[in-house]
């Protein structure tokens, strides 16, 4: 059984970092994507940051060179790491898995429960 546990979340102010982390069990895929998902009240989720088995990373235009992705292989744990935060990354953020992700998580196969991140002006 697959499950990914996301944590890291919580309220900062603009300018901040925040640290998300998401721990994954019972995924065993050894070509895969995980990645970051964030959806914020009344829009459409939307992809943040990609992490694939073939160390490829890809990122939303919104976030390039504020965050970055990254996996502990021997925690089989995925990072976001978020730096200069602003109130438009105020979002539920999710870690999802799969064989493939797709740009806004359509094609992930797992999903974690989600972790709220929430920045202040």
């Amino acid at each position: 059984q697959v499950k990914l546990v996301e944590s890291g979340g919580g309220s900062v102010q603009a300018g901040g970092s925040l640290r998300l982390s998401c721990a994954a069990s019972g995924f065993t895929y050894s070509r895969y994507c995980m990645g970051w998902f964030r959806q914020a009240p009344g829009k459409e989720r939307e992809g943040v940051a990609r992490f694939y088995s073939s160390n490829t990373t890809m990122y939303a235009e919104s976030v390039k060179g504020r965050f970055t992705v990254s996996k502990d292989s021997a925690k089989n744990t995925l990072y976001l790491q978020m730096g200069r935060l602003e109130p438009e990354d105020t979002a539920m953020y999710y870690c999802a898995a799969g064989a493939s992700c797709g740009p806004n998580g359509g094609r992930a196969e797992y999903w974690g429960q989600g972790t709220q991140v929430t920045i202040s002006s």
